[in-house]
């Protein structure tokens, strides 16, 4: 249990403010990079990453769009209530069937203001098509910190997601010190976004153009997908002295056939993770191969300590059985809950090397990127700080590769 011990105060370091970016770069591929490989360090600019990529391999993406999840609501005595979307009510493997729903929808929300708001209704209005229409919400129960909202508007004409789209606004991460502009609608979504789901982004994937990928096809790179959806519990500080008390936050993911047929193929010709979402469900992946093997429940979920209380089985082994079990059940995607903490000591099965930006302090996507290249954390952030690198999730990017 010694990893569960692991003190977070190892795990700090100083981020002034200044180094936080607050918008974008204006060309998303014009960011820096930072190249780590073999102890090394190096930097360029994001539109090369092509050159630190090998030929004839995989590259994985998580492609969830971030949705408008922040709502803005008013009491008839004028105070203003903030509610965030997480995640519908109803336990659903397909979000697009919430957002397909007409007149009423309940969703799992955090509340802002919730002191001025004990019961009763809040409403707006929103335009759409050059009408508007009002739109109520309402708490039917709270759950710890969260609470469940009733959201209904005056037609059935108008989906749930295009009500947010009309309505919403882009829930930007805490640390970038300002409200949501029209600009971040476009910004802070990689140019590959599909499948709605997420109240982040997953900031890696923010530094990909056209012109990126045109280059990684020439060097005759494989572009796969999946999708997690990301929760407001990747921003959830880690308030413990040990990690061992901290709760990790639950996501949903879905991965297909596809991809698990091509992580067979070229587990020896190099894999790249591209963000710390995708990493997480790739390893999420190898442990419901574990499960299997050993008949477990076949429901897809991954707990938090899950690595660390079951012994390793080869690799292949593990991904065959995925797909095994895909093919009996006739199934082309699989959809899954993760609590996965990956932390210092971890054994990676799935990449070689990790596209990823800088991350917090003391959070647990700093302790995934220590378990990744493991003490040379430090010296990979004592660079970006005295090199003028841009941290988080409006900041430059790295490429971390694994000899």
């Amino acid at each position: 249990m010694e990893y569960k011990n692991l003190k977070i105060s190892d795990y700090i370091y100083n981020l002034p403010d200044e180094k936080i970016a607050q918008y974008p770069l204006s060309k998303r591929d014009s960011s820096k990079l930072l190249i780590y490989r073999n102890g090394k360090i190096e930097e360029t600019k994001f539109s090369n990453i092509d050159k630190y990529i090998p030929s004839d391999s995989l590259i994985i993406l998580n492609d969830t769009k971030v949705i408008p999840a922040r709502l803005y609501f008013y009491k008839g005595t004028g105070a203003k209530i903030e509610i965030f979307c997480l995640e519908p009510l109803s336990d659903m493997t397909d979000y697009q069937i919430e957002f397909h729903k007409k007149e009423k929808s309940i969703w799992k929300c955090f509340v802002g203001n919730a002191s001025k708001w004990k019961n009763g209704k809040v409403n707006n209005t929103f335009n759409y098509q050059s009408r508007d229409f009002e739109i109520t919400a309402e708490i039917k129960d709270k759950i710890s910190d969260e609470y469940l909202i009733e959201f209904n508007w005056n037609s059935n004409d108008i989906t749930f997601g295009e009500v947010i789209e009309c309505f919403g606004k882009i829930p930007l991460p805490p640390y970038i010190k300002r409200d949501s502009e029209k600009s971040d609608k476009e910004n802070y979504q990689t140019v590959y976004a599909k499948i709605d789901g997420s109240v982040a982004a997953p900031t890696a994937g923010l530094h990909f153009t056209e012109d990126v990928f045109k280059n990684l096809k020439i060097k005759n790179c494989v572009i796969e997908y999946l999708t997690l959806n990301v929760g407001a519990g990747t921003f959830k500080p880690v308030k413990t002295k040990i990690i061992g008390e901290h709760k990790m936050h639950e996501e949903l993911f879905c991965i297909n056939n596809v991809l698990l047929e091509n992580i067979l193929k070229f587990k020896n010709n190099k894999i790249t993770a591209v963000g710390t979402t995708t990493l997480r469900t790739l390893e999420s992946i190898y442990w419901y191969g574990v499960k299997l093997l050993k008949n477990e429940s076949a429901e897809f979920k991954i707990e938090q300590w899950c690595p660390y209380e079951n012994e390793e089985i080869p690799f292949s082994d593990s991904i065959e059985t995925v797909l095994d079990f895909m093919k009996k059940n006739n199934l082309s995607h699989i959809y899954g809950k993760t609590e996965l903490m990956i932390v210092p000591g971890y054994n990676f099965k799935v990449a070689d090397s990790l596209i990823t930006n800088f991350h917090l302090p003391g959070s647990t996507l700093l302790l995934l990127i220590a378990a990744f290249v493991g003490v040379d954390w430090k010296k990979i952030y004592d660079y970006a700080l005295n090199n003028n690198f841009r941290f988080l999730s409006y900041g430059d990017s790295s490429i971390l590769i694994k000899e």
